[in-house]
């Protein structure tokens, strides 16, 4: 015990810096501009993110890149050379939760004193300094003992780590001491740099750094490199050996060695005990605490709520084994809760005011509905670093995992494939006229319909969903959705009705009489949507030249016609001519073959329109020339959004 006193003594004195993942904030800084279409680069952002974080975790470094256009997201990660794996892990958990409130924001950066990261709409991995580069001084006040010895020492010690870098692998630490006074410094390039702008970059941000002493600590956050210097020894001495240290810290090197097997003896604890010290604080910038005044306290002392570590738990710690599906801002994870029940747990990644408004937006709507075809919310968690909701968990998970898939579309036969246009059906008209709050879902497709053991369709992502008073006949509201599905004059105007979720209906309708995705997957110009295909079939009476061959026989012709025209009288371009989903359900049930539906010329977008469109420019339609689109994005399951 005596041994253990004396190593904690001299760890204090090193500044207690073995096994510290170094997670506190040295800077953020986020793009002046917006996204062009905030819905695209989030559903490339979450994914760019999952990569970024298992390179980063697997090699203490790591780039990725998702999407194509200017809605690509390209993200940089890299931990300090001096962190464990475990406190790289750590480090960059704190990037992973801190760095997407830049979004909707092109890019951003987030510096921590353990670690970095990046993101953009662009490729920057090559880049060493910019306009955004900075330096912040440390508050804790000037070194008054001999103020000019220690401005040279910081000078020396910037330009020893400086040098090392360059010269080595891009890392070094190291100290100098002049008049008495001792500085300690800490070089870090990002790995996408070669060693020429390694230096350009080290250079750069030594002068701009040195520029705060005699403050006791300096920090430049450069657009590829990190530098810093303290009056105390704040790397972590594990890693330190062999990475340009110089001068006293050989002292420090050779005490870390004559300590090691100290040090292997109680690592274990002081890591679980730093994991529970970072825990804790991560707890302390929960969803309540940070938007307390906007959020319904009610939720979390309800019924409704439950503890986020028991979630934790249940999902294994979000284990990617567990994981259902990815959307655009978030993931879904199985979960066994105690008791044994199955449930899918949803997980929000976008820590910002707009999505924690989603958020609640979606517990607040989907708590008050109760229908056989709608998914039921078990309840939800507002207290841990991210925002979850817990659903029933679904066997079949997602339609679009079966309808899209050659090898398992073969299940849903023509039998099944009515029922859950029936159950849909029904769902939607229960949303639209029969709930006590009128909703419209605005995000009906494929991947958000869950299927149960029996395939029996269940709706699901109520984040987009919105709510109106009953002498309300529509609202103006920005476009959000899923290009494909979504209505013609929504999509130009934002002109929101029941009639949205008609048209998207409609598009679902005929993607499951077809097999076929409501787009090419070669691109914008290189197929024709599925709306046009169907279209010329049904006038041409060769409506089996489109439906799907694994389920088709010529003893359901007359069922499919009957099933397609009422797809195509829902996706109409004038929104009058729709019908709703109380009708749908009724001509669904007639099971009449010979029901007169008087269809006109649906709804094509121009193609360059189209690609305005996608770009966020929502103001062009052109009614009657064919257009192509980019796939709907498909989800897994619950969407994730």
């Amino acid at each position: 015990m005596a041994a253990l006193a004396v190593l904690l003594l001299l760890l204090a004195l090193c500044g207690g810096a073995a096994g510290d993942p170094r997670a506190a904030v040295a800077g953020q800084a986020c793009a002046l501009s917006t996204a062009v279409s905030g819905s695209t680069l989030a559903d490339n952002f979450v994914p760019a993110m999952d990569e970024l974080n298992s390179n980063v975790s697997a090699n203490e470094f790591g780039t990725s890149e998702v999407g194509t256009g200017p809605n690509t997201v390209f993200g940089l990660g890299q931990c300090f050379r001096d962190l464990s794996p475990v406190d790289c892990k750590l480090c960059f958990a704190e990037v992973r939760s801190l760095l997407p409130k830049c979004y909707p924001r092109v890019g951003g950066r987030l510096y921590l004193d353990g670690c970095f990261g990046r993101y953009g709409n662009y490729s920057f991995f090559a880049e060493a300094v910019g306009p955004a580069d900075n330096v912040t001084c440390g508050t804790g006040g000037n070194y008054t003992a001999n103020p000019r010895g220690f401005v040279d020492a910081v000078r020396a010690a910037l330009a020893n780590v400086t040098a090392a870098a360059e010269r080595g692998d891009g890392y070094a630490v190291g100290s100098a001491a002049a008049g008495g006074a001792t500085a300690f410094a800490l070089a870090q390039c990002w790995g996408s740099l070669n060693a020429t702008a390694c230096g350009q970059c080290l250079s750069a941000a030594a002068a701009a750094a040195a520029g705060c002493a005699p403050a006791t600590d300096g920090r430049a956050l450069y657009t590829g490199c990190y530098l810093r210097y303290s009056t105390r020894l704040f790397w972590n001495l594990n890693a330190a050996a062999g990475s340009g240290s110089s001068g006293n810290d050989v002292v420090w090197i050779v005490l870390g060695s004559l300590l090691g097997a100290l040090v292997i003896v109680f690592a274990v604890g002081f890591l679980a005990w730093k994991k529970k010290i970072l825990w804790s604080k991560k707890k302390s910038t929960s969803f309540l605490d940070m938007y307390g005044d906007g959020v319904p306290v009610r939720i979390a002392q309800s019924s409704l709520n439950f503890k986020y570590e028991e979630l934790r738990k249940a999902t294994n710690y979000f284990d990617p084994a567990n994981k259902l599906g990815q959307g655009s801002y978030g993931a879904v994870y199985k979960a066994i809760l105690l008791d044994g029940k199955e449930v899918a747990v949803k997980k929000l990644f976008l820590n910002t005011r707009e999505w924690v408004d989603q958020f609640f937006n979606e517990v607040k709507l989907i708590s008050q509905v109760r229908h056989k075809n709608l998914v039921k919310l078990l309840g939800c968690s507002v207290n841990g670093p991210e925002s979850l909701l817990v659903y029933e968990y679904y066997l079949n998970k997602s339609l679009d995992l079966f309808l899209f898939d050659a090898s398992r579309s073969r299940n849903l036969t023509w039998n099944l494939r009515v029922d859950i246009i029936q159950g849909i059906a029904e769902g939607l008209s229960y949303l639209h006229e029969e709930s006590e709050t009128r909703i419209i879902h605005r995000d009906i497709k494929a991947s958000n319909i869950l299927l149960d053991d029996k395939f029996k369709p269940k709706i699901t992502d109520f984040g987009l969903a919105r709510a109106f008073a009953e002498d309300r006949t529509h609202v103006t509201t920005g476009v959000a959705g899923t290009l494909g599905y979504m209505a013609p004059e929504y999509l130009a105007h934002g002109h929101l009705t029941e009639k949205a979720d008609v048209y998207s209906y409609g598009i679902l309708v005929l993607e499951l009489v077809t097999g076929q995705r409501c787009s090419s997957s070669t691109g914008s110009h290189g197929g024709h949507l599925l709306l046009t295909k169907v279209w010329n079939h049904y006038k041409n009476s060769t409506v089996k030249m489109i439906a799907d061959r694994s389920i088709y026989e010529d003893a359901i012709r007359d069922e499919v016609m009957h099933v397609v025209q009422i797809g195509l009288s829902c996706t109409q371009a004038n929104a009058g001519d729709r019908p709703t989903m109380t009708k749908v359900v009724e001509m669904l049930r007639s099971h009449r073959h010979d029901v007169e539906i008087i269809l006109s010329d649906p709804p094509f977008l121009d193609v360059e329109a189209f690609e305005d469109i996608k770009q966020g420019e929502h103001s062009t339609l052109l009614p009657t020339q064919p257009a192509t689109s980019q796939p709907g994005s498909s989800r897994s399951y619950l969407s994730g959004r």
